[in-house]
This record gives structure tokens, C-alpha cells and sequence, in this order.
């Protein structure tokens, strides 16, 4: 949304196990999370540790902003293009991962992907005019994609062929392997007005697999997007792509529209 992270407070549960370990294991989860807190310009502050069946980690943080500068998902507006700057399939590659169907490259990809800061390209679709940003998470692409249509009166056109995948992805999903998330959002397809002929586009799936560090999803001018995606990518986001269209209010109840 634009805002400047200040301060953040960690909140963990650590399994039960002996004394010695724990400690071993808070003094890892805090090292990692400070590493990338201060390369954030983030002050770890304080925070609250418990035990627990499993081990969880989480912050709460603090940022400033001005109001008039947030950018929020209900400003999308008709004749923009929608980019995104991270591939698609974490949910689906560590199913598999799980069941010892993954490569490692695909794995070793796929961390690359989920720790590659959001900052740069937040700043860059901010430089280029977006007027209207969320992050692609739990709810998947067409998840959140649908947060901002309702919330902005929109409707979208998506350009499946030109969604990006994380490599093995595909692969993965074609051999129906999902996350255990999937069938929930799978249940958004009713949005979806060419949903009888856009579920046979073999990227169709990807677009209800829930992510974990996802990339940033907002609406730029038509004319702005090239010069935006060029950039993205020269700031490392190699997948960032131009995946869409807004178009005026037609149909409240199946907003988005598949093409590919």
C-alpha cells in the first residue's frame, strides 16, 4: 500500500523439546528474521515467545504513511493493464515437494522467488503510475485479483498465456498435485464468465494456487506498462509480466473474463 515498515514485534511458538534445542532453534528463527528486517530498515523491538505442537513464526509491524499517498485495491479504473511481478505455483511445488515429487531446482527456485523483497517493485509500479496494488498470497492470483474488481467496480480481462509460472509449476500440477488450499479457492471459479472454456487452458489451475511471498499485483496506464515491466525486470523480477486488462462494470457476479 505504500507505506514505510518502522518497527516490528515477533511472535513465536517454538515445539516442545528440550530446553537447549529450543533455544537453538529461537536463536536461528531470530537471526534469519534480522537479517532481513535490517536490510528492510526494520527494528525488531520486542515481541512474545510460547510453546507449542508446532513450531510458527509471525510479526507485527509498524509502518507510516501519508493517507492521501496508500495505494488500495479499490482503485483500479478502466483501460489499465494489470502486471504482476512474481511467477506463480509455490502452493502447488511444495505439495509436491512433500511428497517427494519436486526437483530441487524447482524447490531452490521457488525460496529464491518467496525471498525476493517486494520493496524495489513496489516502488517501481508506484513510479509508474499503479493507482491501485495488493499482494497475490493465500487467496491466489484470481483470489485477490477479484478483492480488487469488487472493491474497484471493474471488470478484468485476463491473458492466461501470459501468466507467469515458476519452473516445474506446470509440471506438477498437470500430474494433479495441488496445496491442500486449492479446492477452497478453486470455489472463486464462479467469477469466471468463460469458466466452461478457460478450465481446459492447462494454466488455468495456477490461477487458484495459494502462494507464500507472493508478488505484487496492481494497475497501471496502458501506455506506462512496457516501460514498467522493463524496469521490474532489471530489478530482478525476471517473471513480471503484463497479465491483464480492466474493463468497465458489465457483470457484477462473473467480473473476470479468461483469454488464452
Amino acid at each position: 500500500m505504500g507505506a514505510e515498515p518502522q518497527t516490528a514485534l515477533a511472535l513465536v511458538t517454538l515445539p516442545y523439546g528440550l530446553e537447549q534445542k529450543m533455544e537453538d532453534h529461537l536463536g536461528q528463527l531470530m537471526a534469519g528474521a534480522l537479517d532481513v528486517l535490517n536490510s528492510e530498515g526494520t527494528t525488531l523491538v520486542g515481541g512474545h515467545t510460547s510453546e507449542g505442537s508446532e513450531l510458527a513464526l509471525g510479526f507485527a509491524v509498524n509502518g507510516l504513511a501519508h493517507p492521501d499517498a496508500l495505494l488500495k485495491k479499490s482503485g483500479l479504473r478502466p483501460g489499465q493493464t494489470l502486471i504482476l511481478t512474481k511467477a506463480l505455483g509455490t502452493g502447488a511445488l511444495f505439495a509436491a515437494d512433500m511428497r517427494r515429487k519436486a526437483k530441487g531446482r524447482w524447490i531452490e527456485a521457488a525460496l529464491a522467488s518467496m525471498r525476493r523483497s517486494n520493496r524495489a517493485a513496489a516502488a517501481c509500479l508506484r513510479d509508474h503510475g499503479a493507482t491501485a496494488m495488493t499482494d497475490v498470497t493465500g487467496f491466489g492470483l484470481l483470489g485477490h485479483l477479484l478483492e480488487m474488481v469488487n472493491a474497484s467496480s471493474v471488470d478484468v480481462t485476463l491473458d492466461l498465456d501470459y501468466v507467469p509460472l515458476l519452473p516445474g509449476a506446470l509440471d506438477v500440477m498437470q500430474r494433479g498435485i495441488f496445496s491442500s488450499l486449492q479446492p477452497q479457492n478453486v470455489r472463486l471459479r464462479r467469477a469466471v464468465r468463460n469458466h466452461e472454456t478457460a478450465n481446459v487452458h492447462p494454466r488455468y489451475a495456477a490461477l487458484f494456487d495459494p502462494q507464500t511471498a507472493g508478488g505484487l499485483l496492481a494497475g497501471v496506464p496502458p501506455d506506462r506498462a512496457p516501460a514498467c515491466v522493463q524496469q521490474l525486470r532489471a530489478l530482478g523480477c525476471a517473471d513480471a509480466a503484463a497479465v491483464g486488462q480492466v474493463t468497465s462494470r458489465r457483470n457484477a457476479s462473473e467480473p473476470v473474463s479468461i483469454r488464452g
